[in-house]
């Protein structure tokens, strides 16, 4: 049987976010089964709790933030994307600010974070959310589309008119029957441009953001001395982004997931779209004697980090 996995044990850090640049501190601690993720703003009187799902999304713009009642959490898709990749199904997160600590702007801290405590299974089966038929999304020339597969397949398209991007090509893949998110995934930083800076700080964002925790360009080149991690690290980390923002489904996927151009928006309502139509999907579990998608055959993560 595929059971359900939460933290041995609590873990915590300290970081800046990245659009308030606010110092948070961030722990993330073990949870009851069927619990899911939550969000709970510990600065807050009363402690309120921010449920991590798709219908909770109240702004997209550079980020993917969650709201419920007068609790706001923001800049949670890497986390969630950390909690997907290693089969994190019940969590409880306190943070102390508005947003998630942005630390080195990929997922691999969080990662880290996790696995530096361990894994644990729990007495109750993993639900996934199985595609039965295609679904798609579109917004202009950005589409999104859910298409049944028999295991988890993340495609990213995007044409990005720069320097830069000229030896990554226009797409990537990852079939997670064959490649580990810790590795190939996980790692890939956020990105943004110097001409871009001074727009998005006079709308409230990007405070926080450095060279410490994001690629940033100038018209003609990557200015972090360390260059890429990845040839491709900007469409690796659009997939790292899609799949902390499909985890906001409530359950891991089973199908493939294709993002043209999309965005933290375009993600949103197709996982909004998934969920609002019944005919398009179903929850499975699976026991000891059912065929497992090879994407979920995998050991539990070591204690000590896989990096």
């Amino acid at each position: 049987m595929l059971k359900q996995r939460t933290l041995k044990a609590p873990v915590k850090t300290t970081g800046v976010g990245l659009h308030t640049g606010i110092k948070v501190v961030l722990n993330i601690r073990p949870a009851p089964v069927d619990t899911g993720i939550l969000f709970v703003r510990s600065d807050l009187p009363g402690a309120p709790v921010v449920p991590a799902l798709a219908g909770n999304v109240t702004d997209t713009r550079m980020s993917t933030v969650i709201e419920a009642g007068a609790a706001r959490v923001g800049t949670i898709e890497h986390l969630m994307s950390a909690f997907s990749g290693l089969g994190v199904d019940n969590a409880i997160v306190d943070v102390s600010g508005a947003e998630v600590p942005i630390l080195d702007g990929s997922s691999g801290p969080f990662v880290f974070l996790i696995q530096s405590v361990g894994l644990v299974e729990q007495a109750a089966s993993k639900r996934y959310i199985r595609v039965l038929r295609p679904l798609e999304v579109t917004q202009g020339d950005k589409r999104a589309r859910f298409e049944p597969h028999e295991g988890f397949k993340v495609t990213y398209e995007g044409q990005f008119r720069h320097p830069a991007f000229e030896k990554m090509g226009s797409s990537v893949t990852v079939d997670f029957a064959d490649t580990s998110y810790v590795k190939e995934v996980a790692r890939a930083r956020t990105f943004g441009f110097t001409q871009e800076v001074e727009m998005l700080r006079n709308q409230g964002l990007a405070l926080g953001g450095s060279l410490e925790n994001a690629i940033v360009m100038d018209e003609f080149r990557v200015l972090n001395a360390d260059g890429l991690r990845f040839t491709d690290e900007f469409l690796r980390h659009k997939i790292l982004d899609a799949l902390g923002d499909l985890y906001l489904l409530g359950h891991p996927l089973i199908g493939s997931f294709l993002g043209h151009k999309s965005g933290h928006a375009l993600n949103n309502v197709a996982a909004r779209a998934l969920l609002e139509d019944k005919t398009a999907w179903r929850f499975v579990t699976f026991t000891d004697k059912d065929p497992l998608p090879s994407s979920f055959i995998e050991p539990l993560p070591q204690t000590q980090p896989a990096f």
